[in-house]
């Protein structure tokens, strides 16, 4: 029977999706029996969440966009861009003489190529894409691994957002300084940039920056600007890592597999993983 969502479910909501990822199990979504469960809701299941692996000792160390991609809304009836939180226990560097990543904890994954950034400075609601390029220290290409604990990824909004932004891992590669002398080519070529995706050495897909949102400073844009009005979660901070949304489609994987990206038109290298 569907009831009212109310204030102590957050907290249940909360237990529920944790318990989910910590048994590498999968739930039917919160949405399925509470009609009220709203994106607002879904936020203070995030800042939840936090406190709960905070507690136990993790770290959070910036968060993840989802959904900038505006070519797979309908793919997945998601049609706004969520952010969920990212961990020191699911953010790693790829090493390029072992560029290795486990996937067998994480129900139904799917890989990602994205633009990540690391945060030298605070933006501000109100900036432009020039001016939150300034609040940039470092920029990276990298895989995100996303996950689903709803079957077969049925969900609504608020459900990914409750679902820890389908956050599963983050694997990045190198990390470029940005100078302030070479803003002006960066915001440049973060708009016009191509990337193609291998499995297998096969190219699967082909995206573009401006998929997400016009490109991945607009898409960090829009995170400063939503967190600006969000009463839960804190906003885009010094020193935070945020990963700005896939390029391409997302595609399922599977232990065994290589995984390759070529970059087009961007001072970054293509990665590679061998996912187990």
């Amino acid at each position: 029977m569907n009831e009212p969502l109310a204030i102590n479910d957050v907290e249940a909501i909360a237990a529920e999706a944790l318990s989910a990822l910590d048994q590498c199990r999968q739930i039917a979504p919160f949405s399925d029996t509470r009609p009220s469960f709203d994106l607002g809701r879904a936020y203070a299941v995030t800042a939840r969440l936090r406190e709960l692996r905070r507690a136990r000792g993790e770290t959070w160390i910036g968060r993840k966009i989802g959904f900038t991609n505006r070519t797979i809304w309908p793919e997945y009836g998601v049609y706004a861009p969520i952010f969920g939180d990212m961990y020191d226990t699911t953010v790693r560097d790829l090493s390029a003489a072992d560029a290795r990543a486990s996937i067998a904890h994480l129900p139904e994954p799917r890989i990602e190529p994205e633009i990540v950034f690391g945060l030298a400075a605070a933006p501000q609601a109100g900036m432009d894409e020039a001016q939150i390029l300034e609040c940039i220290g470092w920029i990276a290409h990298g895989f995100e691994i996303v996950q689903s604990i709803f079957p077969a990824w049925r969900f609504k909004a608020p459900d990914t957002v409750a679902g820890f932004g389908l956050h599963g891992a983050l694997h990045i590669g190198s990390r470029h300084r940005i100078r302030p002398k070479s803003h002006e080519d960066w915001l440049k070529l973060l708009s016009r940039f191509q990337i193609a995706l291998y499995r297998n050495g096969a190219e699967v897909d082909r995206g573009q920056a401006a998929n997400v949102l016009g490109g991945p400073l607009s898409a960090l844009r829009h995170l400063v600007e939503l967190l600006a009005h969000d009463p839960n979660n804190p906003p885009v901070s010094v020193g935070e890592i945020v990963t700005t949304g896939t390029i391409t489609r997302a595609f399922p994987v599977s232990a065994g597999e290589v995984w390759e990206t070529e970059i087009i038109g961007l001072p970054l290298e293509g990665i590679s993983i061998r996912l187990d």
